[in-house]
């Protein structure tokens, strides 16, 4: 999937890609009439005040007296003001429409990432996520607030400039009413090549940015590869990419603003000539030649306004697209609307109806295939935990180990066949249900920003600060927090990138231990974690896990000795599978991979001793 920056968007305008945008404009629509109706009277002042300025020429200079100007001066502040009042009253209206829809799409798009399954998320680039949920809503929500309602001002304002000037003058109008299509024609040839080459400098300058990130965060990979000339070699071709579209486009904008300019003062002199001869001629006021003449200037810059905005909408509807297109995503496991209305969703729970969890897992008649797949992972195949069973699931990297957990888990579902949990396939319960009694340690622990309290609290939001210390202990994270400053309110910075992967890897499973889960799934939990340490929480493991069903996804095969029940997993299927002394026995391929990981594990004893 290419990143969204290197896509070309060239749509013209279509209505019915911005029908979608409905149901976020609702909840605003009496906001947005009062916008449009303060829009008309900004509009209608805007229009008079040439007409006060005519009025006062004819009727002050003109006759050289000032009878009745305290009214006239009061009439046009009085017009002032309350021009003043719309324009305020306008603005802040806009901005929260701008403000309050921008955090509707973002909180849409957000509640509907979390229920987007694990399949999303496999194939779809964080950047990609990223610039719908915040770039595209912000574009959207800002040109709904001003862009739609300034280019309706303009056309507004254009309008009731015409009438103004056929009844003033018609001779003179039609000398300016013939220029603007000069003038919108220029507009349309040139922002269509200026917005091309705008659109070029925001996609480099995508890629600027995205190389000083790889450059800063892969500084000591550079060094140590000596890379550090070709990377320059690299910034260097980028940034003369970035000057070429960036002159291009200066250049396109310092011939059209010069051209519209020329057009726009040729009117102006034409009205200028053509009116002070009539003047002359006594066929027209001077008054009236003043306001012909304020609005020929004022004309053109709403004129290219509604070019401006225009083309703007039509590069939007890219941005409506990319939104939309998160939103119609579906979920690949849904709940069934009964189970919904028994057991509620992940952000309506009713966990009244909630029945206890007691941890018995049965594979029925079981087949599956990544939806990115052709061939199957499994075929029929059928296993029954026990509530309380450890099971190990042994293999290769990448030999598919995460495949069974994942079903079990039902961060994915069975192509064919059923899981049942407690005798009950699991497509009748809530998944909240069942993710609520899972605790998961991953191989790659996640941190979120915050303290180590916080994070280690986040399996359980309502533990007391004393359970908390309890988990920590439990799995001897307790010798992490001590060597930290500020103990349990340290901070663990983004993404935890202050501590060690294996200091990480504790405080995941301690929080993983507070959630009390039924069902625990350890992914290569102590592959980060050094002997010694591991060797403190292997019987914390033990004792953890009695009584609860459990999978163990292992790399190093003596901490599953234990284990009531291993699965060996090779090229996506399960080859063997037994107790540790029967797989022994059978001198298989579990034999093999023991035989050769202890060889190596007394070779490392040795090399350290």
């Amino acid at each position: 999937m290419p990143a969204i920056d290197e896509q070309e968007y060239t749509k013209s305008f279509q209505l019915s890609i911005w029908k979608s945008l409905f149901p976020f404009l609702k909840p605003y629509r009496k906001t947005l009439l009062a916008i449009v109706i303060l829009n008309l009277l900004s509009v209608g002042i805007d229009v008079s005040l040439p007409l006060f300025q005519s009025y006062a020429i004819n009727n002050y200079i003109g006759f050289q007296t000032t009878e009745g100007i305290v009214w006239f001066i009061l009439l046009y502040v009085g017009a002032v003001l309350l021009q003043t009042l719309f324009v305020v009253m306008f603005a802040r209206r806009c901005m929260r429409v701008e403000m309050r829809l921008g955090r509707d799409m973002k909180r849409t798009c957000f509640v509907h990432l979390q229920n987007l399954g694990f399949s999303y998320y496999n194939v779809t680039p964080v950047g990609y996520i990223l610039a719908r949920v915040m770039s595209d809503t912000n574009r959207i929500a800002g040109m709904l607030a001003w862009g739609l309602i300034d280019m309706m001002w303009s056309l507004m304002y254009v309008l009731g400039v015409f009438v103004a000037m056929l009844f003033l003058n018609p001779g003179l109008a039609v000398i300016i009413i013939m220029i603007v299509p000069a003038i919108v024609l220029l507009t349309i040839y040139f922002q269509k090549r200026i917005l091309h080459w705008n659109r070029k400098v925001r996609k480099i300058n995508s890629k600027i940015t995205g190389a000083y990130n790889e450059g800063i965060t892969g500084a000591k990979t550079s060094k140590t590869l000596n890379i550090e000339e070709n990377n320059f070699k690299e910034f260097s071709s980028i940034t003369a990419e970035m000057k070429h579209a960036g002159i291009r486009a200066a250049r396109l904008s310092a011939i059209y603003v010069p051209l519209v300019l020329l057009l726009s003062s040729a009117a102006t002199a034409i009205v200028l000539a053509r009116g002070g001869q009539m003047v002359a001629e006594h066929v027209m006021l001077l008054g009236t030649l003043s306001a012909f003449t304020s609005y020929a200037v004022g004309i053109f810059e709403p004129i290219q306004q509604i070019a401006r905005t225009f083309a703007e909408i039509i590069s939007m509807q890219a941005n409506i697209e990319r939104v939309d297109g998160l939103l119609q995503q579906k979920p690949s496991i849904q709940d069934s609307p009964a189970v919904v209305e028994k057991y509620g969703d992940y952000f309506h729970p009713k966990k009244e109806n909630w029945e206890p969890l007691e941890g018995e897992i049965e594979f029925r008649d079981v087949s599956f295939r990544y939806p990115d797949g052709t061939e199957n992972v499994l075929s029929h195949f059928n296993l029954k935990v026990p509530k309380g069973t450890t099971v190990a699931i042994v293999g290769e990297t990448g030999a598919g180990k995460s495949t069974l957990v994942n079903l079990a888990c039902r961060f994915f579902e069975p192509t064919e066949g059923q899981i049942l949990i407690d005798g009950v396939d699991y497509r009748e319960r809530s998944q909240y249900w069942l993710h609520g009694n899972i605790g998961y340690v991953l191989q790659n622990p996640h941190l979120f920003s915050g303290t180590v309290m916080e994070n280690i609290r986040y399996g359980r939001l309502d533990a007391t600060d004393e359970e908390v210390y309890a988990a920590a202990k439990a799995v001897s994270a307790d010798t992490v927090v001590e060597k930290l400053e500020h103990g349990y309110n340290s901070d663990v910075g983004e993404g935890g990138d202050r501590l060690s992967t294996g200091e990480k890897q504790l405080i995941s499973f301690a929080r993983a231990v507070l959630a009390d889960p039924r069902i625990f799934v350890l992914d290569e939990a102590t592959s980060s974690i050094d002997t010694q340490t591991e060797k403190l929480i292997q019987d914390a493991i033990s004792h953890l896990l009695k009584d609860r069903t459990s999978f163990l996804i292992a790399h190093r095969l003596s901490t599953i000795r234990q284990a009531d029940l291993i699965l060996v997993v090779r090229d996506g299927r399960i080859v063997e599978q037994g107790t540790h002394k029967e797989l022994l026995g059978q001198k298989g391929y579990y034999h093999d991979l023991y035989s050769k990981q202890f060889e190596e594990e007394s070779a490392m004893r040795i090399l350290e001793a």
